[in-house]
């Protein structure tokens, strides 16, 4: 026998094998990925919302904000993009993986080929851990039987606490742990809520790994359900906001663009889209419509700030274990706000699949308890389009309503700057790439037997230091149910394309508008 272990008679004459751990670079960061969700460009407070957000702010202030990053324009598929590096058509996740399909692009199935980054990452010596929102196994794999290779341990995470589908019930989610369905720890009446829940369980999860292997990186992907719909969120957080939006979405947003411009988030010179004919002229409506849609806004602007509390908390105690600044943290959005509430909101958006309009009235009857356990709430479409300031349209679009987001990095050992702006074009699939640079780690050519696809994204760490490094890449396409769009050496050219039952500028249609008849615009 040459090469291996061998056992002998006597230790002397026995040759021992080796088992030593795989083991990333000296140096090598933590990651922490945070991922909300349908938060619009606008609606953070460092990026001018006026709303209360210090913890995320205080990660801005120590870092840098891109004001040119970019997803997909929906949840499914813009994870598929952060977690393989490849674009989502080219590993199956075209849209929704709830529906998946038997067409290229569209499978819904990540495939063997664009192995996801916590697996390289495991495979190279790290910790990884996924806590929240999963939303890429395809629906009809997602029981009790499996199959669990599309879970999130199946990725390459070695623990996973939260929710599989695409939203939940934040005062009683459906939850998952590793491959197992489980309870929640406690009644909304002891309560309970799931964001405080995926604090908890990401602290543990952080704490124990620190306790056990504190010389060895570890990866957290920290996806919360919000500020996904429903809006659920204490009344003691939504007090503080009462009569702030009284004024509209028309005068919010105005106020929103203003302070963007001040901070340097949005360039001088920007000129800010007019209100789309289709959403509510605020000053023409009812003071009955007027308390019931900015009650909309208040439960929402409370959600965000419970929210921020929880992302404050998962910081403090990386701050008490002394790693914050040996970690790299990334915040996104998956997709700008979304207008999914219609209208005039709805106080239970499942209404909308029994057919059941919303009404002032039917809305108004509900808005002491809006955000509480008897509630299941959505705002309208004009605080989603002022939560996007200065941008057109919203999620589902390649409008940049869509597809522009807020992406913060923070890493106070990587880069001296602090509290800057970075306009580099970066989009979700230039996230993994980023993350294996800096853990000193190369793509695999071959895993499982599996020659792996090229990765499509590119490194943003020349932009850390350098606010003049170029774009890391000049091309990106974009396409989302029909809307389309491509972005290449400055330019942008978007089409106007809108899918069934979704409004268009002038009026609703009542049937998908062919591809030939769209018209494009050119940026």
């Amino acid at each position: 026998m040459n090469g291996g272990p061998v056992l002998g008679p006597t230790i002397a004459t026995s040759i021992p094998g080796d088992y030593t751990l795989a083991s990333p670079l000296p140096g090598a960061p933590n990651i922490v990925m945070i991922v909300l969700d349908d938060m619009g460009f606008g609606q953070l407070g460092c990026f001018g919302s006026g709303l209360d957000t210090p913890n995320i702010d205080r990660l801005a202030a120590g870092g840098l904000r891109y004001n040119r990053f970019h997803v997909t324009a929906i949840c499914s598929p813009t994870r598929a993009c952060v977690l393989t590096g490849r674009n989502h058509h080219a590993v199956g996740v075209g849209f929704l993986t709830d529906m998946p399909m038997r067409f290229p692009g569209y499978t819904g199935r990540i495939p063997k080929t664009a192995v996801p980054l916590p697996r390289v990452l495991r495979d190279a010596g790290y910790n990884t851990f996924a806590v929240g929102k999963w939303h890429l196994t395809p629906g009809g794999e997602r029981g009790y039987a499996g199959p669990f290779d599309r879970w999130p341990l199946g990725f390459g995470f070695e623990r996973y606490y939260g929710f599989l589908q695409g939203d939940t019930n934040h005062w009683s989610p459906n939850l998952v742990r590793d491959n197992h369905y489980v309870d929640a720890p406690k009644s909304p009446a002891e309560g309970y809520h799931l964001s405080e829940d995926l604090a908890d369980t990401a602290i543990r999860y952080v704490t124990e790994q620190h306790q056990a292997a504190p010389d060895r990186p570890f990866f957290l992907y920290f996806a919360l359900g919000a500020m996904h719909s429903p809006h659920h969120v204490a009344p003691e957080w939504v007090e503080p906001y009462h009569g702030r939006f009284d004024g509209g979405w028309e005068r919010w947003r105005a106020e929103v663009f203003a302070r963007q411009v001040a901070m340097g988030v949005v360039p001088e010179g920007t000129e800010p889209g007019d209100r789309p004919s289709w959403i509510q002229d605020w000053d023409a409506l009812s003071q009955d419509e007027q308390r019931m849609l900015a009650r909309q806004q208040e439960v929402f602007a409370g959600f965000l700030t419970h929210t921020d509390a929880q992302i404050g908390r998962v910081i403090d105690q990386l701050e008490r274990l002394g790693v914050v600044d040996d970690t790299i943290v990334m915040l996104i959005s998956d997709n700008g706000a979304s207008a999914e509430g219609g209208e005039l909101g709805t106080f239970n958006e499942h209404r909308f699949t029994e057919h059941v309009p919303d009404t002032v009235a039917g809305n108004a009857r509900w808005s002491d308890e809006l955000g509480g356990v008897r509630t299941y709430p959505h705002y309208s479409w004009g605080w989603a389009w002022a939560g996007n300031s200065p941008l057109r349209l919203w999620k589902r679009y390649t409008w940049l309503g869509g597809c522009r987001t807020p992406l913060i990095v923070h890493y106070p050992h990587g880069f001296a700057a602090r509290g800057e702006v970075r306009d580099q074009f970066v989009h979700a699939i230039d996230l993994a790439p980023t993350v294996l640079e800096l853990a000193g780690i190369v793509p695999p050519e071959v895993i499982d037997g599996v020659t792996q696809q090229p990765i499509d994204g590119a490194s943003i760490t020349s932009t850390f230091a350098d606010a003049g490094a170029p774009n890391p890449r000049e091309v990106q396409y974009f396409e989302m149910l029909g809307s389309r769009s491509v972005i290449a050496n400055g330019w942008k050219a978007t089409t106007d394309h809108v899918s069934k039952g979704v409004m268009d500028e002038e009026r609703l249609v009542t049937g998908s508008r062919v591809f030939a008849e769209d018209k494009w615009s050119l940026f």
